[in-house]
């Protein structure tokens, strides 16, 4: 089993590639960056994390500006996205940052994607919540053709282009692994259909019956990493015998001083589970 970190990259806390720089050298195997490019100020959708949305939510940097410098302060640290909102994105645009930051960084990333919990956030961007599903499903559709041919056609209901040129490729072939993420009744669905593996936090209802429950259905290979992991050596524990292939706690956002102690309690309970 792995190890690895979340960190929000806020404009007032450790820039992207210092934190991916501490990360690497403390031997840590990958590094998730959060996304949102707003918040709205309604509100109306309840945050499934508490009554009380923290502010690192709307002080993020873009979520591939972060994870380039990430990139460009590191040479072996997998580098990922813990979650991009396909959701609220154009797909030609975002197979373009994709496999940008792939070929940059030598094929180190990992493309973690989401659905979205804010309503108000995704109608925003022109994506109706309702349709929410078979949109983020054909946009993911969309990119793999893009990633895999030199001439990308794509006809669906919600993504419509005829052939088009787009490069880089990534370096990963024949594209970075994609890891769906979410906790909803439907996502091992969905991660049978068009993932790579699963990406579930550690909140997530039954998470451990549901991983066996993938595992029993796939006909293929499917990873499981999981976020949010707390840092308790007997989480730990329970993670390994789930057989998760890399877990990962989320840092809280800020200079070092706030971060390193965290850091150092995760870097504990690994060691306690470990031996090293």
């Amino acid at each position: 089993m792995e190890f690895g970190v979340g960190y929000f990259p806020t404009h007032d806390g450790m820039r992207p590639g210092e934190i991916a720089r501490r990360a690497e050298e403390r031997g840590h195997s990958a590094l998730f960056f959060a996304e949102h490019t707003h918040i709205p100020a309604s509100r109306d959708t309840p945050w499934p994390g508490g009554a009380q949305l923290p502010q690192k939510y709307w002080h993020t940097y873009d979520l591939f500006v972060a994870l380039t410098a990430a990139a460009e302060a590191t040479s072996r640290l997998r580098i990922g996205s813990g979650v991009c909102l396909v959701t609220e994105r154009d797909p030609i645009t975002t197979a373009k940052e994709v496999a940008s930051v792939d070929h940059l960084s030598g094929g180190r990333f990992e493309f973690g994607v989401g659905l979205g919990w804010n309503r108000e956030e995704m109608l925003n961007h022109g994506t109706d919540p309702r349709v929410r599903v078979p949109v983020m499903t054909e946009r993911i559709q969309a990119m793999r053709e893009i990633w895999r041919h030199d001439e990308a056609t794509y006809h669906g209901k919600y993504v419509n282009f005829d052939r088009i040129w787009s490069w880089p490729k990534p370096a990963q072939r024949p594209h970075p692994p994609i890891l769906i993420g979410g906790g909803g009744p439907t996502v091992l669905d969905r991660v049978l259909d068009h993932g790579d593996g699963w990406f579930p936090q550690w909140r997530d209802e039954n998470v451990f019956e549901r991983i066996t429950e993938l595992r029993a259905r796939a006909d293929r290979y499917l990873q499981v990493q999981m976020l949010s992991v707390p840092a308790d050596p007997k989480a730990l524990e329970q993670c390994e015998r789930a057989g998760i292939d890399r877990v990962s706690t989320w840092l809280p956002s800020g200079p070092w001083s706030r971060v390193e102690p965290a850091l150092e309690k995760w870097e504990a309970a690994i060691g306690e589970l470990t031996g090293r």
